[in-house]
């Protein structure tokens, strides 16, 4: 009881994951998600155009056609990514789409390519917003910045793992702010210099006309190439919707598209805002400043802030940038822990990373996500400059290969009646989107492969090479376990149709059973040659999970309810029909142990004379792996049944 207080004045109170009203409390409407799931787009705007920009070099009149190519690029993935919300509109993402259209392991690499993105988004989002606040302070504060940014992954962790939505409202302030600031300096530096809008088109068209007569076209295209792509990173982020859509609020496709084009049009304006204030300002690289922060201090200026006015503007703007990344850094948790949940359904991770909390959140892969960023910011010293080269691989990894599979399904589909009409539109919106993603994937592992970008690559490999490993375990787990099913396959039923009533106060044999039948059996039938006729009455208890995949949707938790239903009347039946008196209780909830451990109390209140068995599985060599990869969730739960008076056996059940 103190240990659970303890969680609930941390964590919060449990919710119950069966209320329908649970779930519609805890969906995000778009405005909630654009701010959730939105901040790590927008939050690149802080570095991506900048980044692009200064690959101009001197040829920065190119800047028109990067800001336009800019954002047509955002609404293009962001149309494509509509794609995938249509057809998953339970989640997964790039994950699901490239695991349904591509295969098994294009999903893999997809996943794990993900997991490391969000790692990432969540050490260099704080580490970059870290840098920001203290490049505000005094320069004596400095050895503390490491330190602080440790502090506010922690603090986002604990945030997360109280529940999304509570995170999120919490950072609203921030993003709004962020939001509200850049939109009245962006629309104030285009107007305000509106006089060369008219000749801008023109000018830029003779001038590009000037470099490519001096240089050739060649040179021309592979400068605007190159800034393009190194600016990729101002896309990075727009994937998060399509991971998270069953954290929605219904209907919840309409509310994904509609998250997804405010995120589109949010980063559209504000990083191609951003770029044409760099040209119609002439922005110029300031030594100890961003381009940003030189650019809106021309701003505030011609505003008519001056002298003190002039600093509390600007530190204000580049308070809620920082503030913004902070947000942006929540995107990790969100989308990280969905993936997981997802790989785990699929046992390319280990399982309990599916599992839900009493918070209705994936614990396990917050944890992970929270402890991995920590581990990365305290590795690199929270150096933004060693990060962002590690930076925006993935995820251009993920867009290619899930634009590939979109491509893929619509051209396999072409002569469905339900795809036909329109499948010409949607495949080539997604060739175009897969080709602008594959050509920035190529130019950034070019371009940053031996300044770092080895590195998220090796991390990816090994990340992949495990999960190969892992699902190779369970795969062989679950053949052997089939192996014992097939065994008790052919147990044939008795001829009693008559069975007796329950004694209530008589001799009971309780069975922990899940949803191997062999399990099940092999402990009933070792129990009766054990002890021949002393027990009389037979009851099957069962707790069924509903982890990350089933609370998505009403659908599966239906599906769920129905196949456990079924098993414990299996073994009822097969009670029944030897002339033995046999009962069952199922259960829900998000984690195995307590609700089994509830059922067991109401059964020996009701059968005062019971005993517990439960089947266990026994590996011949047991080590670290087995003990990571399967949950010892009888070995807890025999602990609790005895600390609670409760007599309990462990059924050995070997299967190498």
């Amino acid at each position: 009881m103190k240990n659970s207080s303890w969680r609930e004045r941390l964590l919060g109170k449990a919710r119950d994951p069966l209320s329908p009203d649970t779930k519609h409390s805890l969906a995000l409407a778009a405005f909630l998600a654009w701010v959730g799931l939105g901040a790590d787009g927008l939050s690149s705007s802080s570095y991506g155009p900048e980044e692009a920009f200064n690959a101009l070099g001197t040829h920065t009149h190119l800047a028109l056609f990067l800001a336009i190519a800019t954002a047509i690029t955002v609404f293009i993935v962001a149309l494509a990514y509509n794609q995938v919300i249509e057809l998953f509109p339970t989640g997964g993402g790039g994950y699901r789409v490239s695991t349904a259209l591509l295969g098994p392991r294009a999903g893999l690499v997809a996943g794990s390519a993900l997991i490391v993105d969000y790692v990432l988004t969540i050490a260099i989002s704080v580490a970059s917003g870290a840098d920001a606040v203290f490049s505000l302070l005094p320069v004596s504060w400095l050895p503390y910045k490491l330190w602080a940014a440790c502090a506010i992954v922690m603090l986002l962790l604990w945030m997360n793992l109280r529940g999304a939505k509570e995170s999120i409202r919490f950072l609203l302030p921030i993003f709004l702010g962020f939001v509200v600031t850049h939109f009245i300096l962006i629309v104030w530096g285009i107007f305000a210099h509106a006089q060369g809008l008219p000749a801008l088109f023109p000018d830029t068209i003779k001038e590009v006309q000037t470099l490519s007569a001096e240089t050739g076209w060649i040179f021309v295209v592979a400068l605007f190439l190159k800034a393009y792509s190194l600016g990729g990173g101002t896309y990075t982020g727009i994937e998060a919707v399509s991971n998270n859509v069953e954290r929605l609020a219904e209907p919840v496709v309409k509310t994904g598209k509609a998250t997804m084009m405010m995120m589109a049009a949010s980063l559209a304006f504000t990083a191609a805002g951003i770029i044409l204030l760099y040209l119609l300002w002439d922005a110029a690289p300031v030594e100890g400043q961003t381009l940003n922060a030189v650019v809106f201090g021309s701003v505030l200026s011609e505003m008519g802030f001056t002298g003190h006015w002039l600093t509390i503007g600007l530190t204000l703007t580049l308070a809620t940038e920082a503030g913004l990344l902070f947000v942006a850094a929540n995107t990790g948790f969100l989308g990280g822990p969905s993936v997981l949940a997802n790989m785990a359904a699929d046992s390319w991770v280990p399982h309990r990373f599916r599992y839900l909390s009493s918070r209705l959140v994936t614990e396990n892969g917050i944890l992970l996500m929270g402890i991995s960023a920590l581990f990365i910011v305290l590795l690199t010293g929270g150096d933004v400059s060693l990060l962002v080269v590690l930076y925006s691989i993935n995820v251009f990894l993920t867009f290619t290969l899930s634009l590939a599979g979109l491509t893929r399904y619509w051209i396999k589909n072409r002569r469905s009646p339900l795809h036909k009409p329109h499948w010409k539109r949607r495949v080539a919106l997604s060739l175009l989107g897969l080709f602008i993603t594959s050509s920035i994937l190529v130019v950034t592992v070019v371009e940053k492969f031996f300044e770092g970008g080895w590195a998220t690559l090796l991390i990816t490999g090994v990340l992949i090479f495990a999960c190969l490993g892992i699902n190779s375990h369970y795969r062989d787990t679950r053949r052997r376990i089939a192996e014992v099913d097939d065994i008790f396959a052919d147990q044939a039923f008795g001829s009693e149709s008559n069975p007796p009533k329950l004694e209530p106060m008589a001799p009971t044999a309780v069975f922990v059973v899940g949803s191997s039948r062999g399990g099940g059996l092999h402990a009933l039938l070792w129990v009766q040659r054990m002890f021949p006729d002393h027990f009389k009455n037979f009851v099957f208890i069962n707790a069924r999970t509903v982890d990350a995949r089933v609370y998505g949707g009403q659908e599966a938790l239906e599906t769920l309810k129905m196949q456990a239903t079924v098993s414990l009347k299996y073994f009822e039946r097969f009670c029944n029909s030897y002339g033995l008196a046999a009962t069952s209780k199922l259960g829900f909830g998000t984690d195995a142990i307590d609700v089994l451990e509830t059922l067991s109390a109401e059964v020996q209140e009701e059968f005062p004379n019971a005993i517990f068995f439960v089947s266990k599985l026994v590996f011949k060599r047991e080590n670290f792996v087995t003990k990571l990869l399967h949950n010892q969730a009888v070995t807890s739960l025999q602990q609790r049944l005895h600390l609670n008076g409760q007599q309990m056996m462990v059924l050995p059940m070997r299967i190498d």
